[in-house]
């Protein structure tokens, strides 16, 4: 990032929604246009994620991730869940939100021993996901700032030890 950012460029104190991109016109001609519809809307985000979780549970890449979701509800049930939450994380309908009464990742993944090795895989399958969908760069670059903070803020373990 440059350093001669003028003071508008800097980030407010108020948070950002992660899937809102400041200053693209919007489909209601809006200055902001949500990652969510960057990828396609519901269709978009439901390749994405049926992509994503064919990887988990096909695919070496997804190995660490599917013995994960076999201990916890299954992938079947992460399909739907995953779906929600990222609906609403990029920018679309809030459908977690609706279904649950929050969307605190913190607290859905409470119950998952998440080391290093875990995050890494996630975040790899998502990037072989966007990358089979057929985003652009520039989106997957959109995408993966977000997805890479989250993936660090649920990191509970400093091992991958069980």
């Amino acid at each position: 990032m440059a350093s001669n950012t003028s003071h508008s460029d800097r980030p407010s104190k108020t948070r950002q929604q992660p899937g809102i991109v400041r200053g693209e016109p919007g489909a209601a001609g809006t200055s902001e246009t949500s990652l969510y519809d960057l990828i396609g809307g519901e269709k978009g985000l439901r390749d994405l994620i049926e992509t994503f979780y064919d990887i988990v549970e096909f695919e070496d890449a997804g190995s660490v991730l599917h013995i994960l979701h076999r201990r916890g509800h299954g992938v079947a049930h992460s399909r739907i869940e995953q779906f929600d939450f990222m609906s609403g994380f990029l920018g679309g309908p809030r459908l977690y939100v609706t279904h649950h009464g929050h969307s605190d990742v913190r607290y859905m993944h409470e119950h998952v021993a998440i080391g290093p090795k875990a995050r890494d895989a996630w975040l790899n399958c998502m990037s072989i996901a966007i990358d089979r969908v057929g985003l652009s760069s520039e989106i997957k670059k959109r995408l993966m700032e977000p997805f890479t903070r989250v993936a660090n803020v649920l990191v509970n373990r400093s091992d991958d030890t069980e």
